[in-house]
């Protein structure tokens, strides 16, 4: 596992040029002038990761087997006001972003965003980058603890997120903005290794 540069304290606030600095194996995103690095993450936020994109796309970025509408990417860089974040995966209506542009980063906020919280990242997660979503008019929120097996649902009320449901385990939800399909949890979660009998 690669460690996590420890980033400096500037005397001016972050550039993006700070942020081009950081090595590849790191997540660097600036909020508030300052640079955030995060080390790429383990396996239950990687397979929650994988398995969620692998159930939204289909049916609602390409339509195959659900409603379609959507446009789904998977960490886009987004510039929002004087923000940079990186969101796990992030959803715009196709009435708003008909065509995904080619561009380096995203000026367009999304319409949804999904955060998969780890150890080292929660507290920015929660606290710091839902303040920038709020703030841009970002309109759902979810947030994923694949080692504690739960999906909180927010909705932008005004500029204050309201938390809408919290599920747990392996429940089968339907959920906003994506409730026209059932999500089966347990499908998300890492399963565990299977106990060894002793020889």
């Amino acid at each position: 596992m690669h460690p996590v540069p420890r980033v400096p304290p500037f005397d001016r606030p972050a550039t993006y040029a700070d942020l081009e600095a950081l090595p590849p194996h790191v997540v660097g995103e600036i909020v508030d002038g300052e640079l955030h690095a995060s080390p790429r993450p383990a396996s239950p936020h990687t397979y929650t990761f994988g398995r969620l994109g692998a159930r939204l796309v289909p049916a609602f970025d390409e339509g195959r087997g659900g409603p379609g509408g959507w446009v789904i990417l998977q960490e886009p860089e987004l510039h929002l006001s004087t923000q940079i974040v990186v969101p796990d995966l992030a959803g715009w209506r196709r009435a708003r972003m008909p065509v995904v542009p080619d561009v380096a980063w995203f000026v367009l906020p999304p319409d949804w965003i999904c955060e998969i919280l780890s150890p080292s990242t929660a507290s920015f997660d929660r606290a710091k980058k839902l303040r920038v979503y709020a703030a841009d008019g970002v309109g759902h929120a979810w947030l994923i603890d694949s080692r504690l097996c739960t999906l909180e649902v927010l909705r932008l009320e005004g500029r204050h997120w309201a938390i809408v449901e919290t599920h747990v385990g392996n429940e089968v939800v339907r959920v906003e903005p994506f409730e026209q399909m059932p999500l089966e949890l347990s499908a998300l979660w890492l399963p565990e290794e299977p106990e060894r009998t002793p020889a």
